[in-house]
C-alpha cells in the first residue's frame, strides 16, 4: 500500500543557494519557497487552477452537479426526499466514526509517553530545528522568546529561526530588542505571494540544518522536554515514523465562555479523536504547531504547501499518502485560546477552508489515493476532515427546518423525511447532541480540568459559530482560496500571568 519513494523526490537546495542573503539565488530560495511542492508535485498542491487541470474528481464532481440540476428538474420531490436522506446518512456515517475513534482512542490510546527521566536520559541529542512564524505579532515576541528559552536542550544543538516578513517592521524590532543572548535568529522572509504560513516555514527550511524540525507559533508554550521527547519517541519508533504530533491545549481556558468551549473541543481532539485516527492507520490532519519531522522526509516530500491555508492538515494526509507515519506524543504545548467570537470566526474559517482544499486535492486522483492510503484511510479522509466543515455547513438548514416544522407544520417538511429519515435523522441528532455533551464532560475530568465542565452542556450553541465559519470558509475558497486571514493574539486577559508547561509535563 505504500507508495513511498526510496529515494527523495524534491532534493534540497544547494549549499550556495540556501546561505544566500540577497542576489538572484535569494530569488530562487523564494521560488523555491512558493513553488518548492507545486513545481515537482502540481497534482498534490493547491496553486491555483490556472497551472493546472481539475482532475477526474473534479471533472466527476461537475458530472454529479448536472446530474442533480437534471434530476431536480424532472423530480423536485424525489429528488429532494434523495438528498435530504442522503445527508442524513452522512450524519450518521460521520457521528458514528468520531464516536469510534474516541472508544478506540480510550480503550488502547496509542499515543508515545516518553518519561521525565527517559528525556533527560537521551544523549547524542541531534541538532533541532525550530522554525517560528510570526507575522505583526510585536506583543507576544517576549514571551515567546522566554518559552524558547525555557526548552531543555543543548544549546549548541538547538536552532531556532524566528521568520518575520521583510515589511513587517514592529514585529522585527519587538524581536531585535529581546533576542540578544538567546538561541532566537531572524531569517527575513522577502515579499512575495501568497502571503501564508507554510511559505515563510519553506523559506526557513532552506536555513535549516536540524535532523529533526518543528514549528511552534509566536504565542506558544511548549512543554520545555517536548523536544528530547520527540528524540527518544523518534528513536523508539519504526524506519517509517516520520512525524511526532503533541498535543495543543490553552493556558487561558477560564477567560470567558468561548475559551471554555475552544479549550474542551481542542483536549477531545488531541486526546481522543486524533490517537483514534493513529490507532485506526488513518491520515492525521496535524495541528498548526508542536509536530516534528525529520527534516530529510519534509524536504524530499517538497516541504509544506504554500497554497494551502492548513498546511498541517495537508501535510498530515501526503505523509501518509507517500507511506509514512504520524505518532501522537504525549507531550503538550500550551496557546492562546481565541477569546473574540469575530476573531475566533477569522481563525477557524480558515481552517475549514483549509480541509476542504486538502480533501480537494487528495481527490484529483482517487484511484492512486486508494492504493496509497486505502479504504480506512479514505473513510478517515471523508468522514473527519471533509465532513467536519460540510456538515458544520449544512447544520442551519436542518436546525431551519426543524424549527419551521414545530411552528408550523408545513407539509413540503413533512414530505422531506419519510420514516426511515426522520427516525435515522432524529437518532442522530439525539445521539449527536448527547455523545457532544458527554464527550466535554468526560475530557474535562481526563484533562484534569473539571470546571469547564458546565461549558460542555451548552456546547450545541458553539456549533453556530461553526457554522459561520463554514459559510465563510466556502465563500473564501471560491473566491479567495489562498487568502491567509490573520489571526489576532495577545487577547487574553492577563498575559503576564500565561502559565507554562511545567518541566516534566506530559498531560
Amino acid at each position: 500500500m505504500s507508495t513511498r519513494p526510496s529515494t527523495l523526490a524534491l532534493l534540497p537546495l544547494s549549499p550556495e543557494v540556501a546561505t544566500a542573503r540577497s542576489g538572484p539565488a535569494l530569488g530562487a530560495r523564494t521560488h523555491h519557497a512558493v513553488h518548492g511542492l507545486a513545481d515537482v508535485h502540481p497534482r498534490l498542491s493547491a496553486r491555483p487552477a490556472g497551472r493546472r487541470g481539475i482532475g477526474r474528481a473534479g471533472i466527476a464532481g461537475i458530472a454529479a452537479l448536472l446530474l442533480l440540476g437534471a434530476a431536480a428538474v424532472a423530480a423536485p420531490r424525489l429528488t429532494a426526499v434523495v438528498v435530504a436522506g442522503v445527508l442524513i446518512a452522512a450524519y450518521a456515517a460521520a457521528t458514528g466514526y468520531k464516536l469510534l475513534l474516541v472508544r478506540r482512542a480510550v480503550a488502547d490510546d496509542p499515543t508515545i509517553h516518553v518519561s521525565d527521566d527517559d528525556a533527560r536520559a537521551a544523549t547524542d541529542l541531534p541538532v533541532y530545528t525550530v522554525l517560528v512564524p510570526a507575522y505583526q505579532e510585536p506583543e507576544v515576541v517576549g514571551q515567546l522568546v522566554g518559552a524558547l528559552a525555557a526548552l531543555e536542550y543543548p544549546a549548541d544543538r538547538l536552532e531556532v529561526l524566528l521568520l518575520l516578513e521583510e515589511d513587517d517592521v514592529e514585529t522585527r524590532a519587538a524581536a531585535e530588542r529581546v533576542i540578544p543572548g538567546t538561541p532566537v535568529r531572524i531569517v527575513v522572509v522577502p515579499p512575495s505571494e501568497p502571503r501564508t504560513k507554510p511559505k515563510a516555514c519553506n523559506f526557513g527550511l532552506t536555513e535549516a540544518r536540524g535532523e529533526f524540525v518543528t514549528i511552534y507559533d509566536a504565542e506558544d508554550r511548549p512543554d520545555p522536554l517536548q523536544l528530547r521527547r520527540a528524540v527518544v519517541a523518534f528513536r523508539r519508533g519504526g524506519e517509517d515514523l516520520a512525524c511526532l504530533q503533541a498535543r495543543l491545549s490553552y493556558h487561558n481556558a477560564d477567560q470567558n465562555l468561548l475559551t471554555r468551549w475552544f479549550t474542551l473541543e481542542y483536549d477531545v481532539w488531541f486526546r481522543w479523536l486524533l490517537p483514534g485516527l493513529m490507532a485506526t492507520r488513518a491520515p492525521i490532519p496535524l495541528g498548526g504547531t508542536s509536530n516534528h519531522i525529520r527534516r530529510d522526509v519534509l524536504v524530499g516530500m517538497g516541504g509544506w504547501d504554500a497554497w494551502n491555508v492548513t498546511e498541517d492538515a495537508d501535510l498530515g494526509v501526503r505523509l501518509a499518502r507517500h507511506g509514512w507515519a504520524t505518532a501522537m506524543l504525549g507531550s503538550t504545548t500550551l496557546e492562546e485560546a481565541n477569546s473574540d467570537a469575530i476573531n475566533w470566526v477569522k481563525q477557524r474559517s480558515r481552517w475549514y477552508k483549509g480541509y476542504l482544499q486538502s480533501v480537494l486535492v487528495a481527490l484529483r486522483e482517487p484511484r492512486e489515493l486508494y492504493r496509497a492510503i486505502g479504504a480506512r484511510g479514505i473513510a478517515g479522509l471523508l468522514l473527519f476532515v471533509l465532513a467536519t466543515p460540510v456538515l458544520a455547513l449544512l447544520n442551519p438548514v436542518f436546525w431551519f427546518l426543524t424549527a419551521l416544522w414545530w411552528v408550523a407544520e408545513p407539509p413540503f417538511v413533512e414530505s422531506l423525511f419519510p420514516p426511515v429519515t426522520f427516525y435515522l435523522g432524529s437518532a442522530v441528532w439525539i445521539i449527536g447532541v448527547l455523545a457532544a455533551i458527554h464527550t466535554g464532560i468526560a475530557i474535562s475530568r481526563v484533562a484534569g480540568k473539571p470546571w469547564l465542565a458546565p461549558a460542555a452542556l451548552l456546547v450545541p450553541l458553539y456549533w453556530v459559530l461553526m457554522s459561520l465559519a463554514a459559510a465563510k470558509a466556502v465563500l473564501q475558497l471560491a473566491f479567495r482560496p489562498s487568502y491567509w486571514e490573520k489571526t489576532t493574539h495577545g487577547l487574553d486577559a492577563s498575559p503576564s500571568s500565561i502559565a507554562t508547561v511545567p518541566s516534566g509535563s506530559t498531560s
